[in-house]
């Protein structure tokens, strides 16, 4: 008899890119694997890196991860990696297809929206298909913010 699964999954975030619904707008989620040295999972673990600046394209039949800070791990020594090196995303090849047709023709953009740890202890990349905001898109949706809590504030005075 198989074990039934754990109701709860504990999931623990190492970066995010909080800018990117601002920036973008995203469209299509999709998680990936990451792959990594030792003394790179050690640094995401202490939750040092930064993905604030990073993205993702797809070269010939791989995906990759570009700009993205993992520091050194300060314990490393001569088995420290470099700090933003490109790092291979692990990805079902029709997924990756389906990437490199909507970069290409219809010039979506690959934003890395986190980098986490899954129940099973493994390093994840959840990755977004964009489309980028022009600066009045990017006005209309403070003011639509902005709207949404003045009338919550109304709404709850008045009642």
């Amino acid at each position: 008899m198989t074990r039934p699964k754990p109701a709860a999954t504990k999931i623990r975030v190492a970066a995010e890119n909080r800018k990117a619904a601002h920036d973008y707008f995203l469209e299509e989620h999709f998680e990936a694997g990451i792959v990594l040295t030792g003394t790179e999972v050690k640094s995401l673990r202490a939750g040092q890196a930064t993905i604030a600046e990073s993205y993702a394209e797809v070269t010939g039949d791989e995906a990759w991860l570009i700009n993205a800070n993992i520091p050194e791990w300060s314990h490393g020594n001569r088995f420290n990696h470099e700090p933003r090196r490109p790092r291979k995303l692990l990805l079902h090849a029709r997924e990756i297809a389906k990437l490199h047709g909507a970069v290409a023709r219809e010039g979506r953009t690959l934003v890395p929206l986190s980098i986490y740890f899954n129940d099973r202890g493994r390093a994840k990349v959840e990755l977004a298909l964009a489309k980028g905001k022009k600066l009045h898109d990017k006005r209309e949706a403070v003011r639509d913010r902005d709207w949404a809590r003045e009338k919550a504030r109304l709404l709850r005075d008045k009642g």
